[in-house]
């Protein structure tokens, strides 16, 4: 089994048949937001077509280096201006892919705004000469009285500098991994009946991933899109109705719609978020979007960069078929919930978890063995005979508007650090060792579950017949009487699960 990706075959490059020439003698090109979904997919393209990378990531940048070998990793957080200087220090391009969308509206119309204005002082001081923005085609669509309307501030933040601004605005992005796409299919298959409000019937210029990272790539290459606005979309201009039943036929369903009396978005957010892997704070955010007509209303870009443009059916399927061939790079779960790169580390806690514990069972299985078994644990395979109980608990959280496990995991029979496996994501990882995950489900504290293969003892005995021990340990940190309550509560359970997940793991190994 293979713990890192190896560079991808040029067939599934979005890049590969761009029009335009690589320039890699513009110098060093940084990349934020590369922990995103957007950024996650532009830093394999450039780096794939020569070019002297940098990514900018909030979590440690040891994480990712395995994720795109040869490529500058660097952390900083762009609402901290100190971390910005030595991020951008000797950079000649950078793409903005910031945004806090998954934050309330009150809370990212500030943090974008002060992360924006942060970048430009220090793109200024460190003689950046270009910035290339992606931003979204709602934010100029919107009334003026919207939150999301708020956002077109980011670019004019961007503009106010000394650097060079591109600003490309995007509608719907269609492709495996992206908000919208997953959003859609999930309807689309689990949705016995669709109601459609009345802003499903606004017209939309729906882009797909491919002809996005093109348009990304594109303008670095063409010199004429120095300093110009430009709005992308697809080849095809249809409603939202109408992308969801074309899904749904598609994927073999029916295609009946019924006109619905509730006209507002957060209903229909909070129920795609019971019925996709998207919680209810993305999903509402992708949906504000929804209320206003979304059509590229110049199409200068073509011209500078021509491509030909997937239309919204082609775009599904090669998302389908990405999927299918497990070829999804990157995914919108990488950089969700809001700033996971921040939250609390094991090691900060190991010494003071409030509550722990732990099972363990002897077997002569080999460790590469029970470790392949332990990595696939989680989405569509699920938890062996313990699944429903992992499906209850993430019902609940998405009750709640967690994360639930409706987030599966992006590759099937891999794993990396900062992978999102259910409602956990993968905090450590030693192959044939150790894989320790933290809870992203909503919990009244922080936990840890931690999965360890251990040789029993060294020389004759037992370790001569090549035992080893396979262990499952709960940590739960807590300060609160609420923590204590939810900790007890599930105890008992504890012993059930856990025994029974450890004999499957073994038993399948």
């Amino acid at each position: 089994m293979t713990q890192t990706r190896d560079l991808p075959n040029e067939d599934d490059l979005y890049c590969s048949n761009l029009p335009t020439s690589p320039s890699p003698d513009l110098g060093k090109v940084l990349v934020t937001g590369a922990s995103g979904y957007v950024g996650g997919l532009l830093v394999r393209e450039l780096s794939c077509r020569g070019y002297d990378v940098r990514a900018m990531v909030m979590a440690a940048a040891d994480e990712y280096r395995q994720v795109w070998p040869g490529v500058e990793v660097v952390s900083a957080d762009a609402l901290e201006s100190r971390d910005l200087i030595p991020a951008l220090a000797g950079v000649n391009t950078a793409y903005y892919l910031i945004h806090s969308m998954q934050q309330r509206p009150r809370e990212y119309e500030y943090r974008d705004l002060r992360a924006a204005e942060n970048f430009r002082r220090a793109a200024e001081s460190t003689g950046v000469r270009r910035i290339i923005y992606l931003g979204g085609l709602a934010d100029i669509r919107a009334a003026h009285s919207s939150p999301i309307y708020r956002r077109r501030e980011v670019a004019e933040a961007l503009k106010a500098g000394e650097a060079s601004v591109t600003v490309l605005r995007a509608p719907v992005i269609i492709g495996a991994g992206s908000y919208s796409f997953e959003i859609l299919l999930g309807l689309a298959r689990h949705l016995p009946l669709v109601l459609v409000p009345l802003w499903a019937r606004n017209l939309c210029q729906p882009i797909a991933t491919r002809d996005v990272a093109s348009y990304l790539v594109g303008a670095l290459e063409v010199e004429d899109t120095v300093g110009a606005d430009f709005e992308i979309g697809g080849a095809s201009v249809l409603t939202y109705e109408q992308m969801l039943m074309e899904l749904r036929r598609m994927l073999g369903r029916g295609t009946l719609g019924l006109p619905s009396p509730i006209s507002s978005v957060r209903p229909y957010a909070y129920l795609a978020s019971l019925l996709t892997p998207v919680p209810y704070a993305s999903s509402y955010s992708s949906m504000q979007g929804l209320e206003h007509e979304l059509v590229c209303r110049d199409n200068n870009i073509r011209k500078l960069v021509p491509i030909e443009l997937l239309t919204y059916g082609e775009s599904v399927e090669q998302a389908l078929q990405r999927q299918q061939r497990r070829a999804v790079y990157a995914r919108w779960s990488d950089s969700y919930p809001p700033a996971h790169e921040l939250a609390p580390r094991f090691e900060e806690f190991r010494r003071q978890a409030t509550f722990t514990s732990g099972y363990s069972l002897r077997t002569g299985k080999p460790a590469a063995a029970l470790f392949d078994g332990i990595v696939r644990l989680g989405g569509k395979k699920g938890w062996f005979r313990g699944s429903w109980m992992w499906q209850a608990r993430g019902f609940v959280d998405r009750l709640f508007k967690g994360v639930g496990t409706s987030r599966g995991r992006k590759q099937a029979a891999e794993l990396r650090v900062n992978d999102v496996i259910d409602f956990w994501r993968v905090e450590e990882l030693e192959p044939d060792r150790r894989l320790l995950l933290r809870a992203e489900m909503k919990v009244p504290g922080n936990a840890w579950l931690e999965f360890r293969i251990a040789e029993d003892g060294e020389g004759a005995g037992e370790a001569a017949a090549g035992l080893r021990t396979l262990s499952a340990t709960a940590y739960f940190d807590t300060h609160s009487l609420g923590g204590r309550a939810y900790w007890y509560l599930l105890l008992p359970f504890h012993s059930n699960i856990f025994r029974k997940l450890l004999e499957d793991v073994v038993a399948a190994a």
